[in-house]
């Protein structure tokens, strides 16, 4: 059986009380449908950017209580399968990403996506990867909007969170209330202009409580390996954090020392960007699959 969740039912900031819409078991997998980012109020090009009302924005569809989460576990959330609408639609403006400071007005593009091309114009038709942008559980203190990323997840807007993925949240409360939204067709690394290619769409995700490990931010394992997310006020910050917990996370499966091991990751990991423009910044640190495999390191199993 899979369990369904519509548009009807949608959040705009993580919390422990937020009132569940469906509970399942472990092992029990969602089909959710989602909004875009702007709830899907931009439809043409000819709208005004500025009159949409922007008290909904970053729609979360959810939550979700996962019977047996509690805080101190981990959730882990399969992504079975991700499947996007036919048009999308991107914005930029006066103080908003990289370039706001040079941006006299708000614009918006509407971009149809085709025969698995996102058609930016006649002679861009760029390739597709879709991916979740917000996607966590309820945070341990107060809300978390959903614009917003942080150790619960949220806005993490990281675009390996696609397809054939596996996150591991921590949990921090009873039922761990899980939501997701805010799709992109396209997005890439710091999604610099404050938009992906914004569009609605379906996930189909396998939810599974973890008990007896522990992670303090979201963990991302794919083919290519693995990546920890750090969110913080600044891209220095998120960087470092997200090294030292990844060479936490590792260590004890191995019997290197901190030393050799911080070597390991200077000559074979990665500190990758994932978003430059919401409120908090998120890095991630990646290391690739065979390293995992010599040093014979099987995650949360």
């Amino acid at each position: 059986m899979v369990h369904k969740l519509s548009t009807d039912d949608v959040i705009y900031s993580f919390s422990r009380k937020n009132a569940p819409v469906l509970r399942v078991n472990s092992g029990d997998t969602v089909s959710i449908d989602t909004c875009d980012c702007f709830t899907d109020q931009i439809q043409s090009a000819d709208q005004e950017v500025a009159a949409i009302d922007w008290n909904r924005i970053n729609p979360a569809t959810g939550p979700v209580y996962v019977e047996g989460a509690s805080a101190g576990d981990l959730l882990k959330v399969t992504i079975d399968e991700l499947e996007i609408g036919d048009q999308g639609v991107m914005v930029t403006g006066p103080d908003l990403g990289v370039m706001g400071h040079r941006l006299e007005e708000m614009e918006s593009k509407i971009i149809p996506i085709r025969n698995g091309k996102a058609i930016f114009n006649e002679k861009l038709h760029l390739p597709l990867n879709p991916m979740i942008g917000v996607i966590g559980v309820a945070p341990e203190g107060e809300p978390v909007s959903c614009g917003t990323p942080g150790a619960h997840g949220g806005n993490m807007d990281t675009k390996h969170i696609t397809q054939g993925a596996t996150l591991y949240f921590p949990v921090f409360t009873e039922g761990a209330l899980f939501a997701l939204g805010d799709f992109h067709a396209a997005m890439g690394d710091g999604e610099v202009s404050v938009s992906g290619i914004e569009v609605p769409g379906r996930a189909t995700v396998t939810l599974e409580v973890v008990k007896g490990f522990h992670s303090k931010f979201p963990v991302l394992i794919n083919n290519e390996g693995v990546s920890l997310l750090v969110s913080a006020m600044t891209l220095d910050e998120a960087v470092k954090v997200a090294t030292e917990e990844m060479i936490d996370l590792l260590l004890p499966f191995t019997d290197l020392s901190v030393s050799e091991m911080t070597m390991l990751m200077s000559a074979a990991g990665e500190a990758q960007i994932s978003q430059v423009v919401d409120p908090l910044v998120t890095a991630r640190f990646f290391v690739p699959q065979h390293i995992l495999e010599a040093l014979e390191i099987k995650l949360f199993s």
